[in-house]
């Protein structure tokens, strides 16, 4: 086993074991086992989200690098050029002052810049600098490394229906949930 692999090895299988003493003498690492089918979903999804964004952010803390940053970064890589902040914080689903926070340290760190527009006096255009590029490329390789660990042995089929699913619930929550009668209808994944 290579060097960082056996310590990311080593990383999970200490929070496998800290997960198992924080579930209980019968074992089970969700309280959902026995909700509806419905609840167990949600539970899940909540707890993958959460699982992936600590393991992701454990992996690039040394490098000074977070999910968050990550996620910032990439959204200002692929944006149309003359992007500006409020759009930025929309894409991510954040608020704005979140948003100025981010780019206020990455901007100190060099790795992104805010230009002035030239029709708007207050607003400002955001673009990855070079270095944040590099930035971006680094902390992309490390979270491909993780999800490609992630979904070894899963069969791409099953990726394709599971993302299927997912953005239609993700559909649904962008358009503020479906309506009462939408929402009777199932949805139903081969």
């Amino acid at each position: 086993m290579s060097g960082a692999r056996g310590i990311m090895q080593a990383d999970r299988e200490k929070r496998l074991q800290t997960q198992d003493a924080e579930a209980g003498q019968d074992g089970r690492r969700s309280p959902s086992a026995d909700a509806p089918p419905n609840l167990r979903l949600t539970i899940q999804m909540v707890l993958i989200a959460r699982r992936w964004r600590s393991l992701l952010d454990e992996q690039l803390r040394p490098l000074g690098q977070s999910s968050a940053r990550m996620e910032t970064m990439s959204a200002i890589a692929h944006a149309p050029a003359s992007s500006q902040q409020i759009e930025l914080a929309k894409r991510l689903g954040v608020e704005a002052a979140t948003v100025t926070r981010m780019l206020d340290s990455l901007e100190a760190e060099g790795l992104v810049e805010r230009l002035a527009d030239p029709s708007d006096r207050r607003a400002k255009h955001i673009k990855l600098t070079k270095t944040g590029e590099a930035a971006l490329a680094e902390v992309t390789a490390i979270a491909e490394r993780l999800r490609n660990h992630l979904l070894e042995g899963i069969a791409p089929s099953s990726i394709d229906k599971a993302n299927a699913f997912l953005a239609r619930l993700l559909s649904r929550l962008d358009e503020d949930l479906p309506s009462e009668r939408e929402a009777g209808k199932d949805l139903v994944i081969d």
